[in-house]
């Protein structure tokens, strides 16, 4: 691949990733529950996916994906499921009183890493603009021939790798206001949005 479809491959890259949508929201709200530790290792589930994603396209998995409607249906509705659960929890979180550190409360206990990971992981491969993304736009760059597959997956870790750098700074920005973030009024304002951005995505998605 010649230098200037790398560089315009990043920058279309660039413009997806920064575009906010399901793994971002998730992201945030990992960085916000459980510290920058849970949000990088929930973006690190998100990039993850996308390298499955990846991995899927080089094989022609994802082009039999998109071709047959009741498979790209299931993968579409189990993501929007999965994204209103996750927002409900939000909701929930919002509407349960704060536990308090100095009384006869506990202080509720960060995700693990497991958790974490996981819930970027499936937000990820739950997403069905992933497999048009994968479907569309890296093949475009990839030369025909026995380099294909090579190529495919080449990109698909450089998008992967991009987004969790781009991920794992919006959780870090997170988790350095989390103190202010974390104030009883403020965390379920911020619960209460997230909960609803992420039903709100859900929906789109599922009208879409």
């Amino acid at each position: 691949m010649h230098l200037t479809g790398l560089l315009t491959f990043i920058g279309v890259s660039a413009v997806v990733i920064m575009t906010p949508g399901p793994d971002t929201a998730v992201t945030i709200r990992g960085a916000f529950a459980g510290g920058r530790a849970a949000g990088i290792w929930t973006a690190l589930g998100v990039a993850g996916g996308q390298l499955l994603w990846s991995l899927a396209t080089s094989v022609g998995l994802v082009a039999v994906l998109t071709a047959s409607e009741p498979l790209f249906l299931t993968l579409k509705y189990a993501g929007v499921a999965y994204l209103i659960f996750l927002g409900g929890q939000a909701l929930l979180a919002a509407a349960r009183p704060v536990p308090s550190i100095t009384g006869s409360g506990t202080k509720s206990m960060p995700p693990t890493r497991w958790v974490s990971l996981s819930r970027g992981l499936l937000s990820d491969l739950g997403n069905p603009k992933m497999a048009v993304f994968f479907v569309s736009l890296p093949p475009q760059f990839a030369p025909s021939g026995h380099a294909t597959m090579l190529t495919l997956m080449a990109l698909g870790t450089l998008f992967a790798a991009l987004t969790f750098i781009w991920l794992a700074t919006y959780a870090a920005v997170t988790a350095q206001a989390g103190d202010v973030l974390r104030r009883p009024s403020i965390r379920r304002v911020i619960e209460a949005m997230t909960g609803t951005v992420l039903i709100g995505l859900g929906a789109r998605i599922a009208t879409e």
